[in-house]
């Protein structure tokens, strides 16, 4: 893991307030790194950043990698960028209780998280300590499980 990350914000819609507050207070740190956002919760952090660049208040304007929204298939988009290892953070507040539409999609892209050892923010707390870490703002090895040595010998390129 670079210096600079690739760190996805994802937030349900009752959460996006808290998220989109917690990106705000920490926005000087947050703009050093590339965002990558499901739908709705994108654009509204670009227009955070954009709002507050107007103001020159140091924090130039930080364009966010929007994917679709997370019941049109933004998490399974997210899912893959794991995947494909071109997430290094994920920062997700989800409401635990509000049931969602896509569900099994939100449980997958956590799984994901967990199975490709990304950190992984999904209250306000957990991501203010995240954040604080001293390998966020440095270079980062994350340990592989023993399982990708298998997956890796079975994947065959097309």
């Amino acid at each position: 893991m670079k210096k600079v990350k690739n760190i996805a914000v994802v937030a349900h819609d009752n959460c996006k307030g808290e998220l989109l507050d917690f990106i705000d207070c920490n926005r000087t740190m947050m703009v050093e790194h590339h965002l990558i956002a499901t739908g709705t919760t994108g654009r509204m952090v670009e227009t955070l950043f954009k709002e507050r660049s107007s103001k020159k208040d140091g924090v130039t304007f930080k364009k966010v990698r929007r994917l679709k929204s997370g019941p049109l298939g933004g998490d399974q988009q997210l899912g893959a960028l794991i995947a494909g290892g071109e997430v290094d953070i994920l920062i997700f507040f989800w409401d635990p209780m509000e049931p969602q539409p896509h569900d099994v999609d939100v449980k997958a892209l956590l799984r994901l998280a967990v199975l490709y050892n990304i950190p992984t923010a999904s209250n306000r707390s957990s991501a203010e300590f995240l954040i604080s870490s001293a390998f966020f703002d440095h270079e980062f090895s994350i340990k592989r499980g023993e399982y990708f040595e298998y997956a890796d010998r079975n994947v065959k390129e097309w």
